[in-house]
């Protein structure tokens, strides 16, 4: 079957035949902003048809398209090959393919309207969050130190050369993004950016006895909630890799709740995401053990918001979240004595 990338070719007659099912009409909006995708609303007429459909496709520029190749192998990796093996909750895939060579690519999901992102800059509250953390021990739990997620080519797991091209391309990227924020980051955000350098590269590496499956960016923003507010669906999965669980724990809490409220409930979140994975089936992983990650796992925070900042498109909304983000890692990093 022919996989298409641009939005002309979601045609009445290629619907039909990938969903196959009778498609009279189709309604092709685009949605989203495009930065390393591009996204359409389908609106459907037919007979046993999905109202409603998202699509994915490549982004238009064929250069960013090669570069981002890794990036849309990866998510559809998650839905055709992972998303049924876990429990957290993700857009029902409808139709996956892409072309391994010139990535052109093509995801069908289920429209998820009228669902509503998370705000980053806002904040979420805790019994959001508490759906949350639960729904990450899905993620986690089901393939926790599964030994065959190493031989799933395609999901990447980090090396030595990982380790060495961090330690060496993460240093520039804080002082780009210190620059970026003159004036607005305060002098102590400033220091303890500037101390993760020190240690970003071993850190990648470490607690290795402990992996399973990792967002790699689990935050509001990629966060879907119904309008009661309750039970996220999580989409983006161009970032999902092979690492230490807690590192997408430590990222959602220390950026995605305003640092008072991670205060004041960190612990008990971090508790009921330990007892989540318990009914999962992990064992000999004593709380402790799981708070003792939560710190560690604290860099990932600092290093999601810095790299995707220094090297991505800058917008007045987007650099007010990622100053929002840095503050509040930065603050945990410090609270919870991380770089120790």
């Amino acid at each position: 079957m022919k996989i298409i990338s641009e939005p002309e070719e979601l045609t009445a007659s290629w619907l039909g035949e990938v969903l196959g099912a009778q498609v009279d009409t189709v309604d092709v909006q685009a949605i989203g902003t495009g930065q390393i995708g591009s996204c359409f609303r389908l609106t459907l007429t037919g007979d046993g048809v999905p109202a409603a459909l998202v699509a994915k496709l490549p982004i238009a520029d064929p250069a960013a398209r090669a570069f981002l190749g890794g990036a849309y192998r990866t998510e559809l990796l998650f839905y055709r090959d992972i998303a049924d093996t876990v429990t957290i909750r993700a857009p029902h895939c409808h139709h996956a393919a892409i072309d391994p060579e010139t990535f052109d690519f093509v995801l069908l999901l289920d429209d998820l309207s009228p669902a509503i992102q998370g705000d980053q800059l806002t904040g979420c509250g805790i019994r959001q969050a508490d759906g949350c953390v639960l729904a990450l021990a899905g993620l986690h739990g089901p393939r926790w130190c599964d030994a065959s997620l190493l031989d799933i080519d395609g999901l990447h797991h980090n090396t030595e050369a990982d380790a060495d091209a961090l330690a060496e391309g993460y240093a520039p990227a804080v002082e780009i993004f210190i620059e970026r924020f003159t004036g607005r980051l305060h002098p102590a955000d400033q220091d303890t950016l500037r101390r993760t350098t020190e240690t970003i590269g071993p850190w990648l590496l470490a607690r290795a006895d402990r992996f399973g499956l990792v967002h790699g960016d689990y935050r509001l923003d990629n966060l879907l909630f119904p309008p009661d507010g309750a039970g996220a669906t999580t989409v983006d999965w161009q970032t999902l890799t092979i690492g230490l669980p807690a590192r997408d724990l430590s990222y959602f809490l220390a950026t995605s709740l305003t640092t008072e409220a991670r205060r004041t409930h960190e612990r008990d979140l971090v508790t009921r995401y330990h007892e989540a994975l318990l009914t999962h089936g992990v064992t000999d992983y004593p709380l402790d053990l799981c708070w003792d990650d939560y710190r560690f796992a604290l860099l990932q925070g600092p290093l999601i918001t810095v790299l995707g900042c220094a090297y991505g498109n800058p917008t007045e909304r987007g650099d007010a979240m990622f100053l929002t983000m840095a503050t509040r890692a930065c603050a945990a990093i410090r609270d919870l004595e991380a770089l120790t």
